[in-house]
């Protein structure tokens, strides 16, 4: 088993940071932790790679308890952490050479792991790391997290604030590191990412909300949801969620998403109640749902329990 994680609960003072979580991740599985800053994600991250302790619960990384066998875990796991955290004023060179030394081996060594990402790097080898772009550092960051060899790898939100090829980019090296058998644990708030994992648990507040295959999530939803656009979407947003049958509304890109309570909804009687609100240019039409509606919905009813 790469991760098995069991009612693990964790507080800071009045606050829960993590609720009774319990799920496994499959050895060379791509599992995603999908949530929202505050969702809890980075705490169980670090319940996981031993740098807190549960208040609650019981977890195993790559077969080893995150209490008792913390040192092994720490010498068979790579952590990414979401803010670059290596060392600002080292070369490129020398932090992959003293994270290599720290775990007794070589970058010749454990080359063949990193060479698709390296080689993108390591032309600005001599370069200080806090000179690097964003995407560089991703990389390097990368790097240093897998030289070593290890079994499981925890990525937390490790494309926050990358620009979108360099995101495309990163997940796309993820896939390959997944073909050589290493199990990966990844956080993200982006939702289209999401779809690139084998399996997802969607976190919010500290609790889980469904764990399932990206396809299987999107399959179940149970609504019909309607892309609907006006002249005016700030007063769409709030004349939809005055109509009497509505049961969600949000924003999503240039449209506002809607469902609605009713099973034999007419999407006309809405556009004609939009017209009456002074709306033009009204657009209604049913749309797919994403891994964003589904979210959207479970948070909603997480909420009101």
């Amino acid at each position: 088993m790469g991760i098995s994680v069991k009612n693990i609960s964790k507080s800071f003072k009045k606050v829960k940071a993590v609720e009774n979580i319990s799920f496994e991740v499959a050895e060379g599985e791509l599992f995603g932790l999908i949530g929202p800053d505050g969702a809890g994600k980075t705490t169980l991250f670090r319940i996981l790679t031993t740098l807190l302790i549960a208040d609650e619960g019981q977890a195993t990384v790559a077969d080893y308890d995150v209490v008792k066998d913390y040192k092994s875990i720490r010498k068979s796991v790579g952590y990414m952490p979401g803010k670059f955290s290596l060392y600002q004023d080292l070369t490129i060179e020398e932090n992959l050479t003293f994270f290599a030394t720290i775990f007794g081996t070589t970058i010749e060594e454990n080359y063949d792991l990193i060479k698709d990402i390296y080689v993108q790097i390591e032309p600005f080898k001599d370069r200080r790391a806090g000179k690097l772009s964003g995407g560089m550092k991703q990389k390097l960051a990368l790097c240093c997290a897998l030289i070593h060899k290890p079994k499981v790898l925890f990525l937390d939100e490790p494309t926050t604030g990358v620009d979108p090829v360099s995101r495309k980019e990163f997940w796309e090296m993820l896939k390959r590191l997944k073909e050589k058998g290493i199990t990966i644990l990844v956080s993200t708030p982006y939702m289209d990412e999401a779809a690139l994992c084998d399996r997802i648990a969607l976190i919010q507040d500290g609790k889980i909300l469904e764990i399932e295959t990206p396809q299987n999530i999107v399959a179940n939803y149970s609504h019909k949801i309607y892309n609907v656009a006006s002249h005016d979407i700030y007063n769409l947003l709030l004349d939809l969620k005055s109509y009497p049958t509505m049961h969600s509304v949000y924003a999503f890109g240039e449209f506002v998403h809607y469902t609605d309570k009713e099973t034999n909804f007419i999407p006309a009687d809405l556009v004609k109640y939009l017209l009456e609100k002074n709306h033009s240019d009204v657009e209604v039409h049913l749309t797919n749902a994403t891994i964003e509606d589904v979210f959207m919905e479970l948070a909603s009813s997480n909420k009101s329990n």
